[in-house]
């Protein structure tokens, strides 16, 4: 049976949005972060920052639940990147290990019913061409189909857009 929602969708949204015109831009350059709770500055992110700065207005620092997750699991996590052990500094902000987190922690629901995808919900994707692994939190708003909008980073900052079926979506996760 799949885990409750720990987290408060409404706010998680609403945390999430305090990031537009905050995070105007986009850096994946690697940091070393303070542990836990670490972050590039505000101003700067990936998509999965947008996600990670949103849960922890909640308390939820996902840098310190991937990390001890992984540490405790360490082969339930992809190993794309070659590593031996965990990086405080980056497993957090890897879509795919966040996917294996909420995948393991929380409710793996449908790709494919537009009415299934609620508010708070994270959407992730593998953009046509690169195959590089992209995340988001679904809105609160709605396009003037129905289509729930997404707020996410893709490379200008922080945005709230139309684009959820905009890729292939990968999985789809309540948190």
């Amino acid at each position: 049976m799949a885990a409750s929602p720990i987290s408060s969708a409404d706010k998680l949204v609403k945390d999430a949005k305090k990031q537009i015109g905050v995070t105007t831009s986009y850096d994946p350059a690697y940091r070393k972060l303070d542990f836990p709770r670490g972050d590039v500055p505000q101003n700067t992110g990936v998509c999965t920052d947008v996600v990670i700065r949103a849960y922890r207005l909640q308390n939820i620092d996902l840098q310190q639940l991937i990390n001890v997750d992984m540490k405790a699991n360490f082969s339930a996590y992809p190993n794309i990147w070659g590593l031996k052990t965990t990086d405080k500094n980056i497993d957090h902000r890897r879509v795919p290990n966040i996917e294996t987190f909420l995948a393991r922690h929380g409710q793996t629901l449908s790709t494919t019913d537009k009415d299934i995808f609620e508010v708070g919900d994270i959407v992730t994707w593998r953009l046509p061409d690169s195959n590089l692994p992209h995340i988001s939190i679904v809105s609160n708003n709605k396009a003037n189909d129905g289509t729930p909008l997404i707020i996410y980073n893709i490379g200008q900052g922080t945005q709230e857009e139309n684009i959820l079926f905009a890729y292939p979506i990968h999985k789809h996760y309540r948190y």
